[in-house]
């Protein structure tokens, strides 16, 4: 976690990876609980997703120059674009290379995520 948040620079991306890792793995311990090994490892897939996705994205719209509104607007959209696209590729490869995928557990922790990262716009710079 510490190599990935360094990696994204700001702090409420970085405040919010670390409340993605935080959930995937009580949502992982739960999950493990309730339907065991397969249920511990679709959260965690469910929660990574999301993780992977959210520090690319932080990661593209850090690094592009702060020039005009234009320059970062632009670097946003590519920034999301990044996003949703690794999020739709993992989505893919989850489900059709891990056959014992606990739906609710996976689609849980993942929903949970989004949920989470969406947070971001509330946390403050000190």
């Amino acid at each position: 976690m510490t190599r990935v948040a360094l990696l994204v620079g700001g702090r409420p991306i970085r405040t919010v990876l670390r409340w993605l890792v935080y959930a995937t793995v009580v949502s992982a311990l739960i999950a493990g609980l309730w339907q065991g090994y397969h249920g511990a490892v679709s959260a965690l897939l469910g929660g990574l997703i999301n993780l992977t996705a959210g520090a690319a994205y932080g990661w593209i719209a850090l690094r592009s120059s702060n020039g005009t509104a234009g320059e970062t607007l632009r670097a946003l959209f590519r920034a999301e674009a990044s996003k949703i696209t690794l999020i739709v590729v993992q989505l893919w490869l989850v489900l059709s290379s891990y056959k014992q995928v606990v739906p609710a557990a996976f689609f849980g922790t993942f929903i949970l995520t989004v949920i989470l990262f969406s947070m971001a716009v509330f946390v403050r710079e000190r």
